[in-house]
């Protein structure tokens, strides 16, 4: 597939300053003080397992505190809000919906979630999540954006899976794996066709692949979204960032940095970055490292710090300790979109979005040339690493 070049609005604005991204769902949802019961509403009151865990679940049973959190993110200052559908796909849903094999003597494989990826009730609850959830932030930007006269935008998540490609859970066979790459593939890819839905007027503005834990993984949901442009005949923006260890390394797939970055640069993203991990200051030397080779702008939402289940919100890390470590990366020039992952509530990303306030943006060379992305997969397998 040949993609026209075009400047996007949010590529205008990085040339100008920093762009904001939100917090951390999960964090802002507990601060709500919702029950299983809130959770399951009338719809999911019969369901056999507990939901509460299942926060991209609230975006159907809770839509107004959903709604709110994204409001506060956007009054906070955020360029750029998430989905709530982090785990929105139908086999993180199997989760909290489908039994275990493995209480009953079995255990799961690729037959298990070939199951899972044919089940039309997690088909379709995965599609009306992301769906839904699109739509309620396209609502909310569009209307901070009318009040503000300033531009803000809708990025759709896609998290890492409860399931990995590229390791084997059993120490007795490093050969096995859960699942198959196309069944990954399959999963990404209805969840992008319906973060798309109805186009950036009524869905998202970009796509965003996110906590990479398994680079595997992460292929899967590239070669997915790229699948989904052509059979859509429309393309997106690609945001992409990974979750790293205390050695730098995708925390499954144990890529390093630059690796990382080789593996997905073919691609063309709009952006690549560090989230998650670690906290910012530990951080320091491979999002410096990722902003060296990388020539798109960076993005970096790390957690509040490490988790401290004693601290408030369950991160060491306030606001202004936040705001400090992110105006200390702009300073050095490393970055182009700043925010916060777990721990991170709307008055971090406040505290951000002040500590920015008039900092320059990371500086980033155009690729001078690039392999086209379908020619790239096809010489790789289809996108397989």
């Amino acid at each position: 597939m040949t993609t026209k070049a075009h400047t996007h609005p949010l590529e205008k604005i990085l040339g100008d300053r920093i762009a904001i991204l939100d917090g951390a769902m999960g964090t802002t949802i507990r601060a709500y003080g919702m029950k299983e019961a809130d959770m399951r509403g009338q719809r999911f009151k019969d369901a056999k397992k507990d939901l509460l865990n299942n926060g991209d679940l609230f975006t159907l049973t809770q839509p107004e505190m959903i709604g709110d959190i994204h409001r506060r993110f956007l009054e906070a200052g955020a360029d750029i809000i998430e989905t709530n559908t982090f785990g929105a796909t139908s086999i993180t849903q199997s989760e909290f919906f489908v039994d275990d094999p493995r209480e009953h003597g079995g255990r799961k494989d690729p037959a298990f979630y070939q199951t899972v990826i044919d089940d039309p009730f997690l088909s379709g609850l995965a599609s009306e999540i992301n769906e839904s959830s699109a739509r309620q932030c396209r609502a909310w930007a569009d209307r901070v954006a009318n009040e503000t006269g300033r531009p803000r935008f809708v990025a759709g998540a896609l998290g890492p899976l409860t399931v990995s490609l590229s390791n084997s859970p059993d120490a007795d066979d490093p050969g096995f794996r859960v699942v198959s790459f196309d069944q990954v593939k399959a999963s990404y890819a209805q969840q992008a066709r319906a973060l798309m839905t109805g186009g950036p007027k009524i869905g998202v503005d970009l796509l965003l692949v996110e906590t990479i834990f398994d680079s595997l993984n992460a292929k899967a949901a590239l070669v997915a979204i790229q699948e989904v442009f052509e059979e859509e005949g429309t393309t997106l923006p690609i945001m992409i960032s990974a979750a790293v260890g205390r050695g730098g390394e995708t925390m499954i797939s144990a890529q390093t940095v630059e690796a990382f970055w080789t593996a997905v640069r073919h691609v063309k993203p709009f952006s690549v970055g560090l989230n998650c991990s670690l906290g910012p200051d530990l951080m320091y030397p491979f999002l410096a490292e990722l902003a060296e080779k990388a020539d798109v702008p960076i993005s970096c939402y790390p957690n509040a710090g490490l988790p401290n289940p004693l601290a408030e919100t369950g991160f060491d890390l306030g606001p202004q300790d936040m705001a400090r470590f992110q105006s200390e990366f702009a300073r050095a020039g490393l970055i182009n979109i700043a925010g916060g992952c777990c721990g991170n509530t709307p008055e971090h990303i406040a505290a951000i979005a002040k500590a920015l306030e008039g900092l320059p943006p990371r500086k980033w060379r155009a690729a001078a040339s690039c392999v086209q992305a379908d020619e790239t997969f096809a010489a790789e397998g289809g996108g397989r690493a």
